[in-house]
């Protein structure tokens, strides 16, 4: 991936829904090269996906918790069954004091309460301690790091 490649991501980071030919001309490219190098980006997996950041407080989803994941049996079904439940956004094994960091998302205190309860009847898991966050100061996307432009 070279230093356009990294000004494109950028740019469709900002807004991915800039024609290719502001893509283009912002990295000096034609709309056709800017084009070409945003598929090449996708078909290799580097842009996972194209789509919209909504706002989850609009949406009734205004309570944000993290929770670890007590428990060893994490072969199997465990993982599937997590990416069942809909409030989890996400789920990674972690090293650390549990064996796995759940994000979820919910509308009240107590959506989350009856999430916990789900996961919990999850084979394997043994435990869970809960983060709930007050307030996010900030969010941000992958960074791309920008190296001396040959441009």
């Amino acid at each position: 991936m070279d230093e356009i490649d990294r000004m494109l991501i950028r740019l469709l980071q900002q807004d991915a829904t800039q024609p290719y030919a502001a893509l283009g001309k912002a990295v000096g490219l034609s709309s056709g090269a800017a084009h070409e190098r945003v598929r090449k980006l996708r078909e290799r997996g580097v842009i996972r996906r194209t789509t919209i950041e909504v706002e989850p407080g609009a949406l009734g989803r205004g309570v944000v918790a993290y929770v670890m994941v007590d428990g060893g049996a994490w072969m199997g079904d465990s993982a599937g069954r997590l990416a069942e439940i809909e409030e989890v956004e996400e789920a990674h094994v972690i090293a650390g004091p549990a064996s796995v960091l759940l994000k979820v998302r919910t509308s009240s205190t107590q959506e989350l309460q009856q999430v916990l309860r789900r996961v919990f009847e999850v084979d394997g898991v043994t435990g869970t301690r809960t983060i709930v966050v007050l307030e996010t100061f900030f969010d941000r996307p992958v960074h791309i790091p920008q190296v001396e432009s040959r441009l």
